[in-house]
């Protein structure tokens, strides 16, 4: 955050004026790095890429051309980059090209082969009482959050903030934070009369089932919190409670925090690409089309306000026709993010700003 006024963020459109080199976005974000003083940042330190390297047959995470342009620039800049990923993700690199002579650097998981060399920092949240923070990504004398915009079924989007918070912790710290949700989905299995109309109500496939024992299963990954299912139950079986979506975005905003105060200050460079922008995170191991036209490639040093701009600039009247999976229905909500998923995308940034990670201001 600027002391003197509105955080900067740098921004390279993916609209082409021209046919030419320099007017495509490869080169716009050449340009682009070389605003930033890439020396004073990162001269003399090795520097951790944080990717998500995606899974399974997912196809929509980052170019790896642009992970390679952004290595030259480091290396250029005086840095020793390597390319990490955490929790055991990066077996998956290679099937996104991901490879050391395809990026230029080599590619480290971020907390070990057996995802356990790790430092513990207290954050005392709710039933969250440490974070396992990745060994190799604490070492590291910098970083450059490099993330893929995207939706995200618990959080609403997933970009910085998220590629911080999941992706830089080890063990078992990820589902710590998933579970600061708690019982958010209460089933009162005596009362149930078992007439399904739950389910048959529910806009979000995956989110609730019935198992073979005729037992209510929740998956909040799915869930909208839409409520259509408490609504509709004549019986009163089924109660929400929503508040667990902020406990979750509060929790990953502490462990955000955490991670950036790991490092001196301004050895940390964010960078949000927002192109192939799925309702899904990269994680699921499926892409599906873009839900609006790419957009471009954002770039600063406030992780609040890069996470800001980048939903700013995502629009519902710019949703695809027939983009979202059929599955899939629009609903309430004044974010096109909140209405595909129940879930306000800004609360993460708002909380993050709230423990003074940085300013939602921005120019």
């Amino acid at each position: 955050m600027s002391a003197n006024g509105p955080a900067s963020v740098k921004f390279a459109s993916c609209r082409v004026k021209e046919l030419r080199r320099q007017a495509t976005l490869p080169a716009k974000f050449e340009r682009l790095l070389q605003t930033f003083p890439l020396a004073d940042m990162f001269r003399g330190k090795t520097v951790a890429i944080k990717i998500h390297v995606g899974g399974d047959i997912g196809y929509t995470t980052i170019h790896p051309l642009f992970i390679r342009i952004l290595v030259s620039a480091i290396r250029q800049a005086g840095g020793q980059p390597f390319v990490t990923d955490g929790s055991g993700s990066m077996k998956n690199a290679v099937t996104r090209g991901y490879t050391e002579e395809v990026l230029g650097a080599p590619l480290v998981e971020a907390a070990g082969i057996a995802n356990n060399y790790a430092y513990t920092h207290p954050v005392n949240y709710r039933t969250l009482k440490n974070v396992e923070l990745c060994g190799n990504i604490v070492d590291a004398g910098a970083m450059v959050v490099f993330s893929h915009g995207k939706g995200h079924g618990n959080s609403g989007f997933g970009g910085a903030i998220k590629n911080l918070a999941m992706g830089c912790v080890a063990r078992d710290t990820r589902g710590q934070i998933h579970r600061l949700q708690g019982d958010q989905f209460d089933w009162d299995s005596e009362t149930c009369t078992r007439c399904h109309g739950c389910v048959e109500n529910c806009p979000s496939p995956g989110a609730i089932h019935f198992d073979k024992d005729d037992n209510l299963k929740y998956f909040d990954h799915n869930c909208r919190y839409c409520r259509h299912c408490e609504e509709f139950c004549p019986t009163g079986s089924i109660k929400i409670d929503s508040r667990g979506t902020e406990y979750f975005q509060h929790g990953m905003a502490l462990t955000t925090r955490e991670i950036l105060n790991t490092f001196e200050p301004n050895r940390v460079l964010f960078i949000n690409v927002l192109m192939s922008i799925t309702p899904y995170c990269d994680c699921w191991g499926f892409s599906t089309p873009a839900l609006v036209p790419d957009i471009g490639i954002l770039a600063g040093t406030d992780v609040v306000a890069i996470e800001q701009a980048s939903l700013d600039l995502v629009h519902t009247e710019d949703l695809i026709p027939n983009a979202l999976p059929e599955s899939m229905k629009l609903h309430e909500g004044n974010h096109l993010f909140e209405r595909i998923h129940g879930k306000d995308p800004y609360l993460q940034v708002a909380c993050a700003a709230e423990i003074g990670l940085g300013s939602r201001e921005y120019t």
